[in-house]
């Protein structure tokens, strides 16, 4: 009998214990009040536990551009607000830290300066390209390849233009201004020191017979759509990128990134852009 009045003792302060537990762990969350950060990160979905390449110092830029997106899934305005789409057009501009590489970003938010003339730039050979064209050693090799895989085929691809310097660009560009104006030029062609031609790691190619800029017409460009990525080769600016390159459709307008790189690029639909706020910023 002792023994059973023990166990119900013992019972009755066990369950006395639990409710005590529960009812204190109820309390403490109703006086719970979420900070301001934690309020803005549920705005976003707490989107900062799914994906590394949230940047708690964008907090505020992501919930404003958000707002002004909303068509827009919250993935995909962290990444624009990270390549700074939030911020008008050569704002808020940063040198690039990956000079010489080949994953290296120039766009409209980060520059290389007047000096910066890559590494081992080599001539292509006549026989791809028109005189005078230069391109990093690694992409070159890279171009040959694919154009020698191209003509096997019946494609044929040549280099209109590759690596330019910073001074060849003002020239240009200025050129442009004076005949488009300065708001017209600024959606085809890149600001001195903006441009990815004097990385010396793209290239505007045609087939040799119809005019560059109407390259999409071509064969070889079907070609280019289905095997470029296999060399490292993407299209730089896609027809419905525009938003996030920043500039018109440029159907010969290619650029070396890699093969790793351009796979998954093409795999996934997206921008290199987005690739380097995703993979590359903040990362090495």
């Amino acid at each position: 009998m002792k023994n059973i009045i023990t166990y119900i003792v013992i019972a009755i302060c066990l369950i006395s214990s639990i409710w005590i537990g529960i009812n204190n762990n109820k309390e403490e969350k109703s006086n719970y009040s979420p900070s301001k950060k934690e309020l803005k990160l549920r705005e976003l979905n707490n989107i900062n536990k799914k994906i590394d390449y949230f940047q708690d110092k964008n907090l505020d830029r992501y919930i404003a551009y958000k707002k002004k997106n909303k068509q827009l899934k919250i993935k995909d305005v962290i990444k624009r607000v990270n390549i700074g789409l939030d911020k008008p057009y050569y704002t808020a501009t940063q040198k690039t830290p990956y000079q010489n590489k080949d994953y290296i970003l120039v766009n409209k938010y980060i520059y290389m300066d007047e000096n910066y003339i890559p590494n081992n730039l080599e001539d292509l050979e006549p026989s791809y390209s028109r005189s005078g064209m230069k391109l990093v050693k690694t992409a070159k090799t890279a171009l040959e390849e694919m154009i020698n895989a191209a003509k096997s085929e019946g494609y044929p691809i040549r280099v209109m233009s590759s690596y330019r310097s910073y001074h060849y660009q003002v020239s240009l560009y200025n050129k442009y201004v004076e005949n488009d104006g300065k708001e017209a030029a600024d959606t085809y062609s890149a600001r001195p020191g903006y441009s990815e031609h004097q990385t010396g790691l793209c290239i505007d190619i045609d087939d040799g017979v119809i005019n560059y800029t109407n390259f999409e017409n071509s064969k070889s460009f079907k070609w280019m759509q289905e095997n470029a990525y296999k060399y490292g080769f993407i299209l730089r600016y896609p027809k419905d990128k525009t938003e996030i390159t920043g500039y018109t459709y440029e159907s010969w307008h290619y650029r070396y990134v890699g093969k790793e790189i351009a796979s998954y690029i093409k795999k996934n639909n997206i921008t290199f852009d987005e690739y380097y706020v995703m993979f590359i910023e903040n990362k090495n």
